[in-house]
């Protein structure tokens, strides 16, 4: 899938070493956000990826410095790609509809492929991401035979909706969002960096996702770490709704089930946002060691 892939980069910066990035896969121009790290080669690739109705944008906050993953990777050696998805940035005007989770992941997997052959990816590439972008990492990661793929972060996705999960309607503000308090001032001023429609192929996908849940989750071969917010909306986190998504993954060496205190559901834009990427790095940090231990 690396044919007719090109990238252009902007040099004009986001803020700090964060810079807009665009390519071409396969015919599908997308954008994101790429931070690098400035003076060494990267220890590894983070590929962020936002969930349903946000931006790559999401994953560079910017009502407050420690909500950024970008920058924060950057600083620990890490190069962090955060990319549009399929129907989100550059891709929306040739996909104004968006993708299936299953076409989104093939698109994701051909970034991956090209990204590799041009650039220095240290030990691989680490899946981290956000709501509806969880289904698409894990998705993914079932597709591909593992090569590359160092493991999975993925926050504000579980296997189980709770009662009444409409993405519109009464409610669904809060759903998304939990306690005001736990995000910072501006962020909701500032939000048309990080907030997009939703694509309707997306919408109709929602319902289909427990189902699809059980298949991908066997064939995923990384290990995986879910995080759930203290104020999770949309997403069955109890001790029983654990147990049975832990229990799917029957082929991976490893799952974490996490849970991030003083948070909402969007936790990279809330004032947990840099606790929560730390674990989320130091989880990365584990698997390189346990990779390390297996040479």
């Amino acid at each position: 899938m690396n044919d007719g892939v090109t990238t252009t980069v902007p040099p004009t910066a986001v803020s700090g070493g964060v810079r807009p990035i665009r390519l071409d896969v396969a015919g599908v121009p997308l954008s994101g956000l790429l931070g690098e790290p400035e003076w060494t080669s990267p220890r590894g690739v983070v590929v962020a990826l936002h969930g349903a109705g946000m931006t790559a944008g999401y994953f560079h906050g910017r009502a407050h410095p420690d909500q950024s993953l970008a920058e924060l990777g950057r600083s620990l050696g890490f190069t962090v790609l955060a990319l549009d998805r399929p129907g989100y940035g550059a891709s929306s005007a040739v996909l104004p509809h968006g993708q299936s989770v299953a076409e989104q992941a093939a698109l994701l997997r051909g970034v991956l492929a090209w990204y590799a052959d041009r650039h220095a990816v240290g030990a691989g590439f680490f899946l981290l991401a956000h709501s509806y972008g969880g289904k698409v990492a894990l998705t993914a990661a079932a597709q591909e035979s593992g090569d590359g793929l160092i493991g999975l972060d993925i926050s504000g996705c579980g296997h189980e909706y709770l009662p009444d999960h409409p993405l519109a309607g009464p409610g669904h503000w809060r759903r998304h969002w939990g306690s005001l308090r736990c995000y910072p001032p501006n962020t909701f001023r500032l939000s048309e960096l990080t907030v997009a429609p939703i694509p309707e192929r997306e919408l109709a996908e929602v319902s289909q996702w427990p189902e699809v849940f059980a298949t991908v989750a066997a064939r995923v071969r990384v290990p995986v770490r879910f995080t759930f917010a203290q104020y999770e909306g949309w997403w069955r986190h109890d001790e029983p709704a654990v147990a049975d998504l832990v229990s799917r993954f029957t082929g991976t060496p490893r799952v974490v089930v996490d849970r991030q205190p003083d948070s909402g559901h969007n936790i990279s834009l809330g004032w947990a946002a840099r606790a929560y990427h730390l674990r989320a790095i130091g989880f990365l940090e584990e698997c390189l060691a346990a990779a390390r231990c297996r040479l």
